[in-house]
This record gives C-alpha cells, structure tokens and sequence, in this order.
C-alpha cells in the first residue's frame, strides 16, 4: 500500500453544548471519522462531555467562548463589557458588533480566556491539545492578539483560522451564511501574522444554550453525521492518499507527504459532493 500523501484531522466542535449533540460527535470519533474534538466548558452537558472524552480517550481542545451563554470568569460577577443586561455574552453577532465598536474591553477578554483555560484543566487534567473561537470569535480583530499571548503563554501550540478558499463561491450557502463565511475569512486572514508571531501552529484548512437547538437537529447536521459513520468515506479517503490523524501527529513530516490539513464540522458539508 503507497503511502499516505496528505493527513488531515477533523474536528468536531461545540462539544459539550447538549447530550444529544455530544453523542452524534462520539459516534462519528468511534467510526473514526472525527480525530479530536473542541470542549465548551459553559455547555450544559459540559462535564459529561468531558467525562465521554476521557472514557473514549478522545483527543481535547477548548472551544472559547465569548458569544454564547454564561462566562466562567470574573464577568460572572458583576458588569462586564462581554455582557448584556442579563448577564449572558452578546451573542454571535452582538459581539461583533461591540468589538467592531471598540465596546469591548480586550483585558476582560484575556481574563475570560484564562479563566476557561483554567477551567479545561480541571475537567480534563491537562492543557487543551488546541484552542479555537466558538462562531469564530477568536480571528475578530484585536481579540485574536489577545488570544495568541495567552495561547503562547498557556503553552498550547495549535489553532485553527477558517480559511475556506472559495466559499464566496458556494452558491448552495443561503447569503446571509455565505456573509458571515466571507467575512470570517478576511479576519482570519488579517489574524495570520497575530497567531504565528506568537509560535501558534496554524494548519491549513479545507453554546452553551440548553440544547438541543434546531441547528443541532437540522437534516444537515443528520445528513453529516451519516457520510462520516459511512465506512465509504474511509476507503475513498484512503483511495485518495489521506490519512485521518490526531493533532499530536502533526509534528512530524514524513518524506514526500503533503502539508497537513485540519477541517472542522462546524460548517455544513455540501450536500452535493457527498
């Protein structure tokens, strides 16, 4: 059998955020579709999230959080310019919009970082394998800085920018999605120098509510989680010289093999391609 040419590790996000999602997630680790998974530690199925990832020995990053739900930090407290006046995060958008208008105080969202950081050690009992934004939040301008000191000082050594070349293009994308997508994009673009300056290994690319949510639900996520259990995925994937790994496996090239890649499931797979 010829060598694998290219390895990619797939992740699998939002875990933690209700059970119900946490199961497709472990079902698609056991198939051995997904290789790591990214932790919400304000999730409502948090700790048995965490509990599910030490049982199946699931390689674990942190999936910041500063768009949905409760914080775990000192914003818990008292007022913080990460909240609104119910004590819970903008959301995915109203944060944008603060951070677009300088309404959000970065050492409050160093301090929130550290503190979710701090608490992944305590369920996990190690450092996180990676560190990404939940809705992207950590490519948003000038919070990505903040978030390649701590990453740096925290010790983590992977992140992920959602570069997803052509998605401008993805007609099958509703535009409001499709939006969002492009202008996630340019932030990660523009976050590139931030993260690598600060050591952050970038591979390339390809809540914290009570859930279950209807996105959670939706035939797409369904529709998703039947081609990766698909034991086809994993022949054409081996037909094509791919070979599915964890994050740790990414620190040793081998001779003629390709960059390594990561993807996330936190887009749709097209319905289309699959």
């Amino acid at each position: 059998m010829s060598r694998p040419r290219v390895r990619l590790v797939v992740t699998a996000d939002d875990f933690g955020y209700c059970p119900r999602r946490d199961e497709g997630i472990v079902e698609a680790f056991l198939a051995g579709a997904v290789t790591s998974v990214s932790l919400l530690v304000n999730g409502a199925a948090t700790e048995s999230a965490a509990e599910l990832a030490r049982r199946h020995s699931i390689p674990t990053g942190l999936h910041a959080n500063l768009s949905e739900g409760r914080p775990v930090g000192p914003a818990r407290r008292g007022a913080s310019s990460l909240l609104g006046p119910e004590g819970f995060f903008l959301g995915k958008m109203g944060f944008r919009e603060a951070v677009a208008a300088g309404d959000v105080d970065l050492p409050q969202v160093r301090e929130e970082l550290e503190a979710q950081l701090s608490c992944f050690r305590e369920l996990m009992g190690r450092a996180p394998t990676h560190v990404d934004g939940h809705q992207h939040v950590h490519v948003l301008p000038g919070v990505c800085q903040v978030f390649a000191e701590a990453l740096q000082a925290y010790g983590v050594r992977f992140t992920r920018l959602p570069l997803e070349r052509g998605v401008g293009g993805c007609t099958w994308l509703e535009a409001p999605a499709r939006a969002f997508a492009c202008a996630v994009e340019r932030d990660a673009r523009a976050a590139v120098g931030p993260f690598s300056r600060h050591g952050l290994r970038v591979p390339p690319t390809g809540g914290c509510g009570e859930g279950p949510d209807a996105f959670s639900c939706s035939w797409e996520r369904l529709h998703e989680l039947r081609v990766l259990t698909a034991p086809t995925l994993r022949t054409r994937l081996a037909q094509d010289g791919v070979q599915l790994c964890a994050l740790d496996d990414l620190d040793s090239k081998r001779p003629g093999e390709e960059v390594p890649r990561e993807a996330t499931l936190e887009p749709f797979l097209e319905p289309s391609l699959l």
